[in-house]
């Protein structure tokens, strides 16, 4: 299993519309061959910045299975313009 974690900075006065729009969005990554699980967490203490939490079959079920796919291209059009800065993407396995 590999996690995936994303640091997700949103533009001031956009979480609300951000929280909607991924409302929708998340129903597009769990449909993903090799998607396990995923969370969402706001921070308590920047109300504007979130922790994505994915987990994955194998590390290819993320960066090319759900990158390289058409379904992708929605999810950016959904999310992708309320980053800023554009998030910093890892991926971890267990020991």
């Amino acid at each position: 299993m590999i996690l995936e974690v994303a640091t997700l900075n949103i533009i001031p006065g956009e979480t609300e519309n951000f929280e909607k729009a991924f409302d929708t969005a998340k129903a597009i990554i769990a449909s993903m061959p090799g998607y396990i699980g995923h969370e969402l967490q706001k921070c308590i203490e920047n109300d504007h910045q979130y922790i994505l939490l994915v987990k994955w079959e194998k590390l290819s079920d993320h960066t090319e299975g759900f990158r390289q796919s058409a379904a992708y291209q929605t999810w950016k059009a959904l999310l992708h313009h309320f980053y800023d800065p554009f998030p910093t993407v890892l991926h971890y396995e267990s020991l």
